[in-house]
């Protein structure tokens, strides 16, 4: 498994999809540490996720926090708990086992080009440093 260069707090996202790239706005907009971002459909991605043996599902989000990868709901869920304001109270919902929250997860990722269409995602000059 390849872990050396990368940082903490690494986000895979679909750089397609209108309502991931407007979640990644958010998480820029609301974060109190650093995350970072990388498309799924990039050659970086490919190679990170490949060497920790996972196969990319575009309707998944990935993190790389703490040497461990994150999927799904697992992954949102700690994401919320860098976040400011009251998002790290949703971190309550880890006590449910994965199995019975992924469905829901599942649910939105299979809807997310219709909530949102638009993709187009320009990073503002001072948030370029987060994307790989």
């Amino acid at each position: 498994m390849v872990t050396k260069n990368i940082p903490d707090n690494l986000i895979f996202y679909d750089g397609e999809c209108g309502f991931c790239n407007s979640t990644v706005q958010f998480i820029l907009r609301k974060k109190k540490v650093n995350f970072y971002f990388v498309a799924l459909q990039s050659v970086l991605a490919k190679e990170i996720l490949e060497s920790s043996n996972v196969i990319i599902n575009m309707d998944t989000i990935y993190l790389w926090k703490n040497n461990v990868l994150f999927d799904k709901s697992s992954a949102a869920l700690q994401i919320a708990k860098g976040l400011r304001w009251g998002y790290p109270l949703f971190f309550i919902f880890y006590i449910i086992p994965k199995p019975l929250r992924d469905p829901f997860y599942n649910f939105i990722a299979k809807r997310r080009h219709k909530i949102k269409n638009e993709f187009c995602l320009i990073p503002l000059e001072k948030d370029k440093k987060y994307f790989l």
